[in-house]
């Protein structure tokens, strides 16, 4: 008989499923009672270290190494006290909806199927969701920093008098951001080809926001060097302190120096939900591209990023090619291929990321994950109260959005590189006691200890622990 990968009846292997959904749902139940984040025993670490398996281990066998040598050591973003770096969550029913975007497994590259049909109606509710332009495309990607790449990838295949899909790059051009501007900036300026001397960082104000006027005179001197300026990248929720730049003043000068606007609003941009929070990012909706994730501070799980292009034209120009093989038919599944994802971006194979997100908004609706995000924001401000109200210790930036950088200070009597040492020792022992896991970063050459609040598991009780808990760490070094 042919061979498959199915088993001849799929009995055992349901029981083994509906053991492990049951599993899994006990384990966000208990999320609490564990901590955070572990580190991984050398033993553990010795037994992931196994060689190529040449035989069949077994369903059971392999579940089993999951809850022994995996579940426990990981990073821990869906415990309600992870706010490292800038992670959500996840759900359940996204959960849930990843076994269903695996079992049918649809390759969305344009089809006329499902999958083509939801990641369409996912990028019209997005649009919707963050008042951007009705007239542009978008597409699902790995997350902001391939959506930056997008981004700076249309913006450079689209400038006036430069055929650069044709002939390369064979001019200077040049890109310029603050110097908060993501890293993923200077990685995609690197895949570009334009070298990391392309990237032109701007100094920022007190709150961290782009300097309008170093921008403006850069660009200027540039122009008189004879290189081409080619996008500015503005900041929406900058990653070390949440600043938002000052986007209609962006768009300005953009628009004057017909120059591409490209927004990196990682996490920032869904602040727009918000009613309330939508009058701190004036100027979105003027980006010539837009790039944000919905695994950040939508609490979807990885991978659900997303860019956003002014110009479905200009979009589709920059990575459009001809192969027969993915040529519309006249009829069939390859009929007519209107909707041709793998045309807005780098990516053939893609997976079904719209489903979690499709279900997850139907599920829950958007005023819901509005809410969220303005407790988020509420518990950033509530951490920054109790931060400045602790005679120990103090804030190292102002609180734009949802993100809180401080450190333990103590009585004074140390310097900053005093200070610095001991913060750094003190969040090693935070995140190995498996309280809480902040992250750091460093704020005009002091060490930060940073919490990006994007968990809507998150309580109030949660901040009075993570401020005790420091403080305590910090007496006793």
């Amino acid at each position: 008989m042919d061979e498959t990968l199915d088993p001849p009846s799929f009995d055992e292997l349901r029981k083994l499923g509906h053991r492990m959904v049951d599993d899994m749902f006990g384990y966000l139940e208990g999320l609490r009672e564990r901590p955070v984040w572990q580190p991984m025993p050398d033993e553990v670490r010795a037994r992931l270290r196994e060689p190529l398996p040449l035989r069949p281990q077994g369903a059971e066998q392999v579940y089993a190494d999951f809850t022994d040598l995996v579940l426990p050591y990981v990073t821990g973003n869906a415990h309600a006290r992870f706010w490292g770096w800038v992670c959500g969550n996840g759900t359940g029913m996204s959960m849930l909806a990843e076994l269903l975007a695996a079992t049918v497994n649809s390759s969305v590259d344009g089809f006329d199927d499902a999958g083509t049909h939801v990641e369409g109606r996912v990028i019209e509710w997005l649009k919707t969701m963050l008042g951007y332009r009705p007239e542009a495309s978008g597409v699902l990607l790995s997350g902001a920093s391939m959506a930056n790449l997008v981004g700076l990838t249309v913006a450079r295949n689209n400038l006036p008098g430069h055929d650069i899909k044709a002939r390369g790059v064979t001019r200077p051009l040049t890109v310029y951001g603050s110097v908060e501007t993501h890293s993923s900036v200077r990685k995609a300026v690197q895949i570009l080809g334009l070298g990391t001397q392309a990237l032109r960082t701007v100094p920022v104000d007190a709150q961290y926001r782009v300097d309008v006027g170093a921008l403006e005179a850069a660009i200027a001197a540039d122009r008189a060097a004879g290189a081409t300026p080619m996008c500015i990248v503005g900041n929406v929720g900058t990653v070390n302190t949440g600043a938002i730049d000052d986007l209609v003043a962006l768009a300005d000068l953009a628009a004057r120096e017909r120059i591409w606007l490209h927004v990196d609003g990682a996490f920032g941009a869904c602040a727009a939900l918000s009613p309330e929070l939508r009058p701190l990012l004036p100027g979105l909706e003027r980006a010539d591209s837009l790039a944000f994730d919905l695994h950040k501070w939508m609490y979807f799980p990885y991978e659900a990023g997303c860019v956003l292009v002014r110009s479905d034209a200009e979009h589709r120009a920059a990575f459009r090619y001809d192969a027969a093989y993915m040529a519309p038919n006249t009829r069939g599944i390859a009929a007519e291929r209107g909707q041709q994802f793998t045309e807005y971006g780098p990516q053939l194979s893609r997976g079904f990321r719209a489903l979690k997100i499709w279900m997850g908004l139907k599920e829950l609706g958007v005023d819901r994950f509005r809410s969220l995000i303005e407790q988020n924001v509420e518990q950033a401000r509530y951490l920054a109260a109790l931060v400045e109200a602790h005679p120990e210790l103090e804030l190292l930036a102002p609180v734009s959005l949802n993100v809180v950088c401080l450190r333990y200070r103590g009585e004074g009597g140390l310097d900053d590189d005093r200070l610095n040492d001991l913060n750094r020792e003190l969040l090693a022992r935070l995140q190995e006691s498996g309280v809480a896991v902040p992250s750091h970063t460093i704020l005009r050459g002091r060490y930060a200890i940073r919490c990006s609040i994007t968990n809507h598991r998150s309580r109030r009780s949660d901040f009075e622990l993570l401020v005790h808990e420091v403080a305590r760490l910090g007496r006793s070094l």
